[in-house]
């Protein structure tokens, strides 16, 4: 009796990285395990704009306005109203097409953020989680990479006890900063030590740019009596301008710069693999095909 075995190799769906860029279709596209729809994009223009607009209202209101006269009270109120617009963006992602298996994935990433963000904390700015935020990213795109940052920040404050008027804009830089990683160029083509390259300068500058926002954000929260770095409502912004530039040195440019090192360290070391690992468990999800159930007796 002749025995023939017959094999199939399964295929990629549409819109997933073959990895090889020979295999399958032979062409590589796009994972993006969440795709922003209008309304998505709409909340979190919106959101990101009221988020600028909390962050440098000490350099666009002129020194008379009710902005100014109320400097005390907008830090907190800000802070509130984002924090509310951020839930609103992750309800209108989660509402347009965050289905189970992307809901599953954001759950595992944000649980290893959250842990990994305590490793190191209060040494130089060593915090190993902005580089799995900048590999996320990548891998699993913009609107994916929104909702991993903010949650990871989120999560990671109830577990180190971090909860206050700083987090929402920590929730939202953190959005920020892994949203940048999936519009970096070259995500179909770009392979090997030149995406690492890119990756690792990428986490570099946007490791300097997460600290600056968040002076941003705390730096306004300080008595402008109690030293010659704080802000002082009402005064010119050149003024201003320049306390907050000695404030950023004197409070956390060697951090930031801590954080950068180690940011661009373990990309280089550690990229690899992750990315990998990365890729091929967005291939066995297999995002873009539907989640079915068959009824009983078929």
């Amino acid at each position: 009796m002749n025995r023939t075995r017959t094999r199939t190799r399964a295929q990629a769906p549409t819109g997933t990285d073959t990895g090889t860029g020979t295999r399958g279709t032979g062409t590589r596209t796009r994972v993006r395990a969440v795709r922003l729809g209008p309304r998505s994009l709409a909340a979190l223009a919106l959101t990101s704009a009221v988020g600028v607009a909390a962050l440098c209202w000490p350099f666009l209101t002129p020194p008379a306005s009710q902005v100014s006269a109320h400097a005390q009270d907008a830090p907190w109120l800000f802070a509130g109203l984002l924090l509310l617009l951020v839930a609103v963006v992750a309800a209108t992602i989660s509402e347009s097409d965050l289905g189970p298996k992307a809901v599953a994935m954001l759950g595992v990433l944000a649980a290893t953020g959250a842990a990994l963000r305590p490793i190191g904390a209060g040494t130089a700015g060593i915090e190993p989680m902005f580089f799995l935020m900048v590999l996320s990213g990548r891998v699993l795109g913009p609107g994916f990479g929104f909702a991993l940052g903010s949650v990871t920040m989120f999560a990671s404050a109830l577990l180190t006890g971090g909860v206050g008027p700083w987090l929402p804009f920590q929730m939202l830089s953190m959005g920020w900063f892994t949203m940048g990683a999936g519009l970096l160029p070259g995500a179909r083509g770009l392979r090997g030590r030149a995406e690492l390259l890119v990756l690792a300068g990428y986490g570099f500058l946007a490791a300097f740019a997460y600290g600056t926002v968040m002076n941003l954000a705390g730096w306004t929260f300080m008595d402008g009596a109690a030293s010659g770095i704080s802000f002082v409502a009402g005064a010119p912004v050149t003024v201003n301008l320049a306390r907050f530039a000695a404030y950023c040195v004197a409070t956390s440019l060697g951090w930031d710069l801590g954080r950068a090192l180690c940011t661009v360290v373990l990309t280089l070391v550690l990229g690899p693999a992750v990315l990998r690992a990365l890729r091929r468990a967005t291939r066995r999800a297999a995002f873009e095909t539907a989640v079915t159930f068959d009824g009983p007796g078929t």
